[in-house]
């Protein structure tokens, strides 16, 4: 039996993030979560919010892990998960109506970024929304030295990965038919962007 990974910062931002996105979802159905990662919010959540189909999804190497933390939820509420690359031609054919992915802009090169708006202004439908956690940086700068320093070891690990401008983000939005509607202020200087398609 594999033990299941393991994230602290799931379980240190899990409850700030469900008290802001627990009303935007009152009236959703089906979320597609990009980038699940260990797979915890998506146990915590979906538990937290019954009325929810919760789609995890994420790169091949991240799948199993998921399933492990699935394996305590509701399997009707939280399907198997799906292998997706933000950047693959197809994307999986699954139904929702909204889009949420935490601590993944900053991971993704620039390219995948941009790939990801244009997918999920395709694909979600008018009225549908996108909500995104993690933190942001505003007019080119950083809104706190500890973002900085993250910033900074984000670069040496991986010179594409970076803290995103929420300017450059509403603006690939935007383009996706999407508008803002608000913009959270989240503990450890993170951020909740919310943005809805238009019909």
């Amino acid at each position: 039996m594999h033990n299941k990974p393991y994230a602290d910062s799931c379980d240190q931002n899990r409850d700030s993030i469900l008290n802001i996105i627990q009303p935007l979802l009152l009236n959703s159905s089906s979320v597609l979560e990009i980038g699940s990662g260990t797979g915890q919010h998506a146990a915590y959540f979906s538990k937290k919010l019954p009325h929810l189909i919760w789609n995890t999804s994420d790169r091949a190497e991240n799948i199993e892990g998921i399933k492990l933390w699935l394996s305590e939820t509701d399997t009707k509420q939280t399907p198997q998960p799906v292998e997706l690359d933000v950047t693959q031609e197809v994307w999986p054919r699954i139904s929702f109506d909204t889009v949420f992915t935490a601590n993944t802009c900053h991971i993704m090169n620039q390219q995948s970024v941009e790939i990801m708006f244009k997918r999920i202004g395709d694909l979600l439908p008018g009225m549908g929304q996108l909500i995104i956690y993690g933190p942001f940086n505003y007019n080119q700068k950083y809104t706190s030295l500890s973002n900085e320093q993250f910033d900074q070891w984000l670069k040496l690990r991986n010179p594409e990965s970076r803290i995103r401008n929420f300017e450059d983000l509403n603006a690939m939005a935007e383009q996706a038919g999407m508008n803002l509607i608000n913009d959270y202020e989240m503990p450890a200087n993170n951020r909740i962007l919310h943005w809805k398609k238009m019909k």
